[in-house]
């Protein structure tokens, strides 16, 4: 797939969205992408998770993981493609921390793909990989829906970063962001969210 035919589907969804938005990163930025909209649609989620499966298949991964819940989808759907097991990180809801659960073993030098849904600053992929090299694990690469940084996430990661479309997105500190200047009501997209 290219790059406009995955953002074609985002916009046909209405998961592009243009306002004023408190990003999970903490800074704020004036697009979304609600990929919650689009994977509502199995035959979105089967087409754009299967085309990322294709752009990763010659990492050679065994198995491959996801931070839930965000990209559980995904990497459900990845693995599926791919013709192997899909395992998840989660939260500790009393520590905070990214944990591997429910009985998911990995082992020693497995070579995993990991998978997110929108990459932005990596925080919640980069702490999927600590959990699952803390199991001796070795992840071959990272692999996302959207790089919403314009190729700038590559940087954040010392393993290949395959985005399957690439989108450059402004995102600012609270106290530069131009929208809060204006006077523009900022929403918290996401879960929560109310579109």
């Amino acid at each position: 797939m290219t790059n406009e035919e995955v953002l074609e589907i985002f916009k046909e969804c209405k998961a592009l969205l243009k306002g004023h938005f408190l990003l999970s990163s903490g800074k704020h930025s004036d697009s979304y992408l609600q990929k919650s909209m689009v994977l509502q649609y199995p035959w979105h989620a089967e087409k754009l998770c299967h085309a990322l499966a294709e752009k990763t298949r010659l990492l050679g991964a065994q198995t491959v993981a996801a931070p839930a819940i965000g990209a559980l989808i995904i990497g459900h759907e990845v693995a599926r493609a791919l013709g192997m097991r899909s395992i998840f990180t989660e939260r500790n809801k009393e520590t905070d921390a990214m944990e591997l659960r429910r009985g998911f073993t990995l082992e020693k030098g497995e070579k995993v793909l990991a998978v997110e849904d929108i990459v932005t600053t990596g925080k919640s992929i980069k702490e999927c990989i600590g959990v699952l090299r803390n199991y001796g694990a070795n992840v071959v690469g990272v692999g996302c829906l959207v790089d919403r940084t314009g190729g700038e996430a590559a940087k954040l990661f010392d393993i290949p970063l395959l985005p399957l479309a690439s989108l450059k997105v402004e995102s600012w500190e609270e106290k530069d962001c131009p929208l809060c200047k204006q006077g523009i009501p900022v929403v918290k997209p996401g879960s929560r969210a109310k579109f």
